[in-house]
């Protein structure tokens, strides 16, 4: 899941060739790590919310046509309930470096559960679609400063040794709420009402609000008068607008084949060349794409960005082709992939642990040769097979999940000064937010033709000339159907057949990326070991 900065005075940009240096930071306060119940309740409320929000990006996607059917619209404009916490979500979290510096870490964090919980109740007591939708806007604009403050503060709350256990307690949390979204919101709408999926957000952000403010409010170095980037964030607000916009809706409206795609597309594309330029040559940016020139961030970012949407769009890809295609309910589908966080989180107390003493470029290749692993595994499905043989990939993909987020962020964050953390930590987020929604409309969209490929040539064996289609229709004709039913029926098992292969390749080609990756990870220099656990200088 980009940050608005002020312009120079007149609104003009900086005329230097060269990119100026930012202006030096004040020396950031140094305060000493947390201890005793402070570090684990002040772990507990970060995680907590932490949860929350990744949780939201999820949990309205089954209650759609819930949502939809009480509201008396088509599930098409049910969609949107999801598509604009996305946007303006995207939108916000790369501003978390900007808003950082003009409120404060924890004042900002607070604010931003706050708000949380506030524009969850409306939610949850919307009237109509258009107000659920506003709301859900807010909902998003507000969550964006959430996760990657979240990660700040905890890396500041722990000793540096330590600090890759608190990467681990927040690596949990991210990669398991995703799979536990669908499953919860699943569950409160057939049991309950949807609009619980958004009031069960009250009592836990009051909580991690309660708790944050009460352990945190003395460690926050305060407010800074920071200029506005108005041109950055216009820009910023078209560029990401547009391409989560293309991305939401490129599969409903047959990507380029619609104007309408063509159209945000062209948008985003220029508004992102432009927004480089400005960004890149602005006294005061909105968004430090500086830290682009740092090897370690970029290397970082994107190997974990491109591993995030492959592992995102397998997480949306499995439990559709189980309730699609292999006759699975929405819980059992869901009990077939929650037991993913299992190995992750007893295994990653012990990356956390060990991340300052072992290169995390080992680490981090350990995670994508298991994920290569699991997902070769699962090429291997096919439209017999049982719950067991489902199951144990997901099982064994909860190990490459422990040691996936902990060292791919001890890279991002190696060497940076306390005070570029938040940016890095907002512009990371938002690389990997977004490259988790391109992965999740790339591989439905890709699996659909791949599907419909694999369906036209097993359709060309079933003809006259076939002695096994012939033999087959008799026999369903037998029983009591019609020519029509039973080509029908026919058709059903060339989908699941079909379907089933489709995303056996897409399982296979995941496999061979995330090898490829390990290319990628490489890329980044070894690190101190100090500087690996702690992000060099987090504390």
């Amino acid at each position: 899941m980009a940050s608005a900065t002020e312009a120079l005075p007149g609104g003009t940009a900086a005329p230097a060739a060269r990119a100026p240096a930012p202006p030096p930071a004040p020396a950031p306060t140094a305060y000493p790590p947390l201890q005793g119940s402070q570090l684990v309740l002040g772990t507990i409320a970060l995680s907590l919310a932490t949860f929350m929000n990744v949780l939201d990006t999820s949990i309205a996607n089954v209650s759609i046509p819930a949502i939809a059917g009480d509201m008396g619209v088509s599930p098409a404009q049910g969609t949107w309930v999801i598509t604009s916490f996305a946007v303006a979500n995207a939108i916000s979290v790369p501003l978390t470096g900007w808003l950082t510096r003009r409120f404060g870490q924890v004042r900002l964090f607070t604010a931003s559960v706050l708000l949380f919980v506030i524009a969850s109740w409306l939610c949850g007591l919307a009237p109509n679609i258009g107000m659920l939708i506003a709301f859900r806007v807010l909902q998003g604009l507000v969550a964006g400063p959430m996760i990657p403050l979240s990660q700040t503060l905890l890396l500041a709350s722990y000793p540096r040794a330590k600090a890759g256990m608190a990467l681990a307690m927040w690596s949990i949390t991210v990669l398991v709420a995703p799979v536990a979204g669908p499953l919860l919101g699943g569950w409160i709408t057939d049991n309950i009402s949807w609009p619980w999926i958004f009031y069960i957000n009250v009592p836990v952000g009051l909580l991690a609000a309660t708790v944050t403010w009460a352990i945190f409010r003395k460690r926050d170095p305060g407010p800074q008068r920071v200029p506005l980037d108005r041109v950055g964030l216009l820009l910023l607000v078209l560029f990401v607008g547009a391409l989560q916009i293309m991305i939401d809706k490129g599969k409903e409206l047959d990507w380029f084949n619609s104007g309408q795609i063509v159209t945000l597309a062209v948008v985003s594309a220029v508004s992102f060349m432009f927004f480089l330029a400005w960004e890149l040559t602005d006294k005061h940016p909105i968004v430090d794409l500086r830290l682009f020139t740092r090897r370690n961030f970029t290397a970082g970012v994107l190997s974990l960005s491109i591993a995030y949407g492959l592992f995102f769009g397998n997480v949306v890809l499995l439990p559709l082709w189980l309730q699609q295609y292999m006759g699975y309910t929405a819980t059992w589908a869901g009990l077939a992939t929650a037991p993913v966080g299992i190995l992750a989180i007893i295994i990653s107390p012990w990356v956390g642990k060990n991340v300052g003493r072992i290169d995390p470029r080992r680490l981090a290749t350990v995670s994508f040769f298991g994920f290569a692993l699991i997902l070769w595994m699962r090429s291997h499905f096919n439209a017999q097979a049982d719950f067991v043989t489902i199951l144990i990939p997901t099982v064994v993909q909860g190990a490459a999940m422990a040691f996936f987020f902990i060292p791919l962020q001890a890279i991002v964050f190696s060497g940076l000064p306390p005070e570029r953390m938040p940016s890095a930590a907002g512009l990371s987020n938002f690389v990997r937010i977004t490259a988790g929604a391109i992965g999740t409309s790339l591989f439905t969209t890709v699996w659909e033709d791949r599907a419909a490929l694999h369906h036209a040539q097993l359709s060309e064996a079933v003809n006259r000339g076939s002695g096994a289609a012939v033999q087959t229709l008799a026999q369903l004709q037998a029983g009591g159907l019609s020519a029509e039913q039973a080509l029908a029926n026919i058709n059903r098992t060339l989908d699941q057949q079909a379907y089933t292969m489709a995303v056996t390749d897409l399982f296979y080609l995941s496999a061979v990326l995330f090898l490829c990756l390990i290319c990628v990870i490489w890329l980044a220099r070894p690190q101190p070991a100090a500087a690996a656990a702690g992000g060099g200088g987090a504390h």
